[in-house]
């Protein structure tokens, strides 16, 4: 056995090794190590023929899933290695074969697994400076294909899909994709697969084979030349890995990433699509406003959704119709939500039945979601047209199967499959005769126990039954005397002996055999019958599929009658024009109907940038990211918290909102900034929409202020860019730079004075702030007054440094186009600013000399104190 263990491990090198033992399954050496620390189990020994006894752990059978699932999420593979031959019937060492290997990609746990999001494996290959993508959920029998050009939409496409498993080329590794940050950052687990995995006609060949087609026009993939190879790689490393053929897997959906809106895993993080920034909860992201789903699969879809914002208005404008429909009718939509409400993951659970791992009770699930579908079909006849009438149209109701396992499966079935109660009566002919036998054996066995007692005068005889002995006759001490001669002494207890009789043993052979033959007969019908199910996995796909998008559009409908959304419209000219919007988010946040609504005009021509000054705690970063949030909103097709939005479709959202140190990789905070507006400047398009908050603030005032003011120039400008941006900033400074660069506007927080306390107002109004509040805000936040007094006096010093008449200065010398700032204008602004704190100081210490009670010596020191400082000021 250890033999055909080590042979085992040895062909599963990269995997822990779950081998199975009777009703355990062991690992051993380095994999029971590994686990014993991992999952904190006890670390035994085992006898083996090695000089030491070796390293051993184990599970229970029954408990596997849940161990497995522990270490799948920690990075592990896990070799599933089971018995394959009924131990009573083998001849020498039980036949044993590696079943499946679980990764973090592939598992179909359903306590492993999150019904909200997919879990998806991504395949990737690298080909002449090319990437070819392929993403499956394994679970839901979803897959997508597409190809890319450059590392950054790579990037892209893994943070919108973010897989908890990458399988490649070796070429990938060293394509300049930083792998180890994928691993420690995102928690991606990232395998090289051998080469042949990539062979091109091995990939072709697989892929045609699988889908049942002689080409691959059949398939679309005639232009994804590295698409097909990363599917058909993906497909190979499916097979070896799960030991199937992967029935639920039954199309392969090409798509090009122009056709939805890109956002960076920077925006993802700074918009709070679907966690926080801070506690990566769920609650406070977008997903949590508008997720009002009653399935499983229609949560999935509605993050998909979010992840996902379409560019085709057609299509966007299909999804709002629908909504608007719903709405419309909102007590049918309200009754197709209730009928919803019952239905199970249909998605998962036709991928278990397809992978004829589904239990009796997945059935049973799979029937009370079916029962639904008949009134919501009907209900769905309301609507004429439209997305609604499609997936009126293609709701397969799926009676027949309905029928199938309503007369042939009890509505409480046990969990596990091979002890019998899953058939119901009247449905097999031959597994009721079993079981009328097994019944009246029960029977046979009561009145022979009542037999005995009479004849013995035994009164407290039992007859009784476990899986070691089978049946007995149990008589305690006390009566031990009255036992005949024909009974047949079985076992000792402490208080009692156990016998057996003739006529017991002939009962026993008879109720056992039919016992063992009807649990065997019934599992094998209820294989048939879930064989027959997967048999349809396409309709219930197609289903499964429609009740998820209606599903999507009812939570959507419900989400917009209830805060007042409104149905944003549609433009392809680049004008933004948002009427009362709010912050989907921070207004549920706010009691009592708070929140300050606030307009947004940005377009393509005259109204290009918006620079955004005021206090912080004001709101800028809220009025901001609320932009983005509407803009994201109308183009997955829902409405918008506004009283009016007209919006023009972009292909990108850029944000770049706050920045933290990336002291993993060494980054300081400037660093990570600077990044951030590289990647918005290099890959933003007119179409874009750029929210920038505070570019600049991580490094000096000047090196700032010149960074922000370039950035501001080459945004607007549109022969370099000319992206629709909003621009928050502490430098005041900035706002001179309206009326001179073209495009540019000036706009503001209200803030409101009483003395020293400042009243944020929340309103956006027209024109810039003369002043931070810096030293307010600190004051809010309990600093102590003696530093705010000292604040105070040093805000005076420096003000009359006056850089705005600086920038002012400059701004005037443009004669045409943005002016290039020399070096020697930033020192000489440098200076102003300085000069006089530093001048002042000196000055001072001059002034405070006393001449008559210095000695020349003194006076020598002093005035060598004197220079250094001048010296090191310059």
């Amino acid at each position: 056995m250890m033999q055909h263990y080590v042979a085992t491990k040895e062909e599963y090198k990269d995997c822990i090794l779950f081998y199975r033992l009777g009703d355990f399954y062991e690992m051993f050496f380095e994999d029971a190590k590994t686990v014993s620390e991992e999952l904190e189990l006890t670390l035994t020994g085992k006898d083996c023929g090695l000089d030491e006894r070796a390293p051993m752990c184990g599970i229970p059978y029954h408990a596997a899933e849940v161990y497995i699932g522990r270490l799948i999420e920690k990075g592990y593979k896990v070799a599933i290695c089971e018995q394959v031959e009924d131990p009573k019937q083998a001849k020498g060492i039980v036949k044993r074969e590696v079943i499946r290997v679980v990764t973090p990609g592939t598992t179909m746990n359903s306590q492993g697994l999150d019904e909200a999001r997919n879990n998806y494996i991504m395949s990737v290959v690298c080909i002449d400076e090319r990437f070819g993508v392929s993403a499956a959920d394994i679970s839901t029998g979803e897959c997508l294909v597409t190809e890319l050009d450059k590392e950054s939409k790579l990037l892209d496409e893994i943070s919108k899909f973010m897989p908890s498993e990458i399988i490649c080329n070796q070429t990938f590794l060293v394509c300049g994709i930083d792998c180890e940050d994928l691993k420690t950052r995102l928690h991606i687990c990232v395998n090289a697969l051998e080469d042949w995995y990539f062979d091109d006609s091995k990939c072709e060949q697989v892929l045609k084979e699988h889908f049942k087609t002689l080409s691959l026009e059949g398939l679309g993939l005639m232009d994804y030349n590295c698409g097909l190879i990363a599917s058909g790689a993906l497909f190979q490393y499916l097979y070896s890995t799960q030991k199937s053929d992967m029935p639920q897997m039954t199309s392969i959906t090409p798509y090009v990433t122009d056709k939805y809106m890109v956002i960076d895993s920077s925006s993802r993080r700074n918009l709070e699509l679907v966690e926080t920034m801070r506690e990566k909860q769920r609650q406070g992201s977008l997903l949590w406003v508008l997720d009002k789903t009653k399935t499983a699969m229609g949560s999935r879809m509605l993050r998909s959704f979010v992840e996902r914002p379409l560019i085709d208005m057609n299509e966007i404008n299909a999804r709002l119709t629908a909504v608007e429909e719903l709405n419309q009718q909102a007590m049918i939509r309200d009754e197709i939500r209730e009928y919803l409400r019952p239905v199970y993951d249909l998605e998962r659970l036709i991928s278990r039945i397809s992978y004829q791992s589904a239990n009796p009770r997945d059935l049973i699930a799979f029937k009370t979601s079916l029962e639904m579908l008949p009134y919501i079909k009907q209900l769905l006849n309301s609507f004429k047209g439209g997305m609604l009438g499609e997936i009126q149209e293609e709701l397969d109701p799926l009676e027949d199967l309905y029928q199938l396992i309503d007369t042939s499966i009890t509505e409480e079935p046990p969990l596990a499959m091979k002890e019998g109660g899953i058939i119901r009566e009247g449905y097999d002919e031959t597994i009721d005769k079993y079981r009328h036998a097994k019944q009246e054996g029960k029977q046979w066995i009561s009145e022979l126990e009542t037999s005995e007692r009479e004849k013995t005068g035994i009164r407290n005889l039992k007859i009784k039954y476990n899986k070691v002995f089978g049946y007995y006759l149990e008589v305690t001490n006390s009566f031990k005397d009255l036992v005949p001669d024909y009974y047949t002494r079985k076992q000792t207890l402490a208080n009692a002996e156990r016998y057996i009789t003739p006529r017991l043993k002939e009962l026993e052979d008879l109720i056992l055999g039919a016992e063992d033959r009807l649990y065997a007969l019934e599992y094998d019908r209820f294989c048939t019958i879930r064989d027959t199910v997967a048999g349809e996995v396409l309709r219930i796909q197609q289903t499964a599929k429609g009740i998820a998008r209606l599903d999507v559009l009812a939570s959507l409908s419900l989400v917009a009658g209830r805060n007042n959304f409104v149905r944003p419209k549609l433009n392809n000219h680049g004008i933004l024009d948002i009427k009362g919007g709010r912050h989907p988010v921070v207004e549920k946040m706010i009691p009592n109907d708070m929140f300050i609504a606030n307009d947004t005009y940005l377009d393509n021509q005259e109204h290009r940038l918006a620079v955004i000054t005021g206090p912080n705690m004001a709101g800028k970063s809220t009025y901001m990211r609320q932009t983005a949030l509407l803009v994201l909103m109308a183009q997955i097709g829902s409405f918008v918290p506004a009283r009016e939005a007209n919006i023009g479709v972009v292909d990108r959202i850029f944000t770049r909102v706050g920045a933290s140190d990336d002291l993993a990789s060494g980054q300081s905070t400037f660093m990570v900034e600077m990044t951030e507006v590289a990647n918005i400047l290099r890959n933003a398009t007119p179409n874009s929409l750029l929210i920038l908050d505070e570019i600049g603030r991580g490094t000096s005032t000047f090196d700032g202020l010149a960074i922000a003011w370039a950035v501001i120039e080459h945004v607007s400008d549109k022969k370099l860019l000319g992206a629709k941006t909003l621009f928050a900033t502490h430098y005041h400074e900035l706002t001179e730079l309206e009326g001179k660069v073209p495009g540019v506007h000036n706009y503001c927080i209200a803030v409101k004075e009483k003395g020293d306390d400042i009243v944020f107002l929340r309103k956006i109004v027209a024109g810039g702030a003369d002043k931070s509040y810096g030293i307010q805000v600190a004051r809010l936040a309990g600093v102590p007054e003696n530093v705010l007094s000292r604040a105070r006096e040093l805000v005076e010093q420096l003000i009359t440094s006056d850089i705005t008449a600086t920038v002012r200065d400059m701004t005037g010398q443009k004669k045409s186009g943005p002016k290039k700032t020399s070096f020697d204008e930033v020192d000489m602004a440098q200076m102003s600013l300085f000069d006089t704190v530093q001048d002042d100081a000196i000055i001072q210490e001059i002034r405070n000399l006393d001449l008559t009670n210095l000695t020349p010596m003194d006076a020598m020191n002093t005035l060598y104190s004197i220079q250094n400082k001048i010296r090191n000021r310059w």
